[in-house]
């Protein structure tokens, strides 16, 4: 088997690269990355992440192989999530890459404001 190309149409590091850059997918692995988390408390803390995308995102990374999913049989069923050791090896990549968007998003909104007023003539 060749080694995989992303550059190529039909390579399926494609679609793992569209999930992990994913917005919900970095600030969920982010999340688990402080440990065991249940589904309402990361709905809690991710503003804006609507139930469906939440379920659906973890879904998604639970048949990745990047978290686990455990249910704990109390009254109503508690859901929670963490990372497995793979999804831990993720995260030593993203995490660096949300301290950079935090370091420099002032330098990025100067950058788009510059840009809107010399695009606009």
């Amino acid at each position: 088997m060749d080694a995989p190309n992303p550059y190529a149409a039909t390579c399926p590091t494609r679609q793992l690269l569209d999930r992990i850059a994913d917005k919900w997918t970095v600030l969920l692995l982010s999340l688990l990355n402080d440990g065991p988390i249940r589904f309402n408390q990361l709905r809690r803390l991710i503003e804006g992440i609507s139930q469906k995308m939440l379920s659906q995102t973890l879904r998604k990374l639970e048949r990745d192989g990047l978290v686990a999913r455990k249910v704990i049989p109390t009254v109503p069923v508690t859901v929670e999530y963490s990372l497995t050791p793979l999804g831990e090896t993720l995260t030593r990549t993203i995490d660096p890459l949300i301290h950079w968007a935090e370091t420099h998003m002032s330098a990025v909104n100067d950058a788009q404001k510059l840009y809107d007023r010399t695009a606009r003539g």
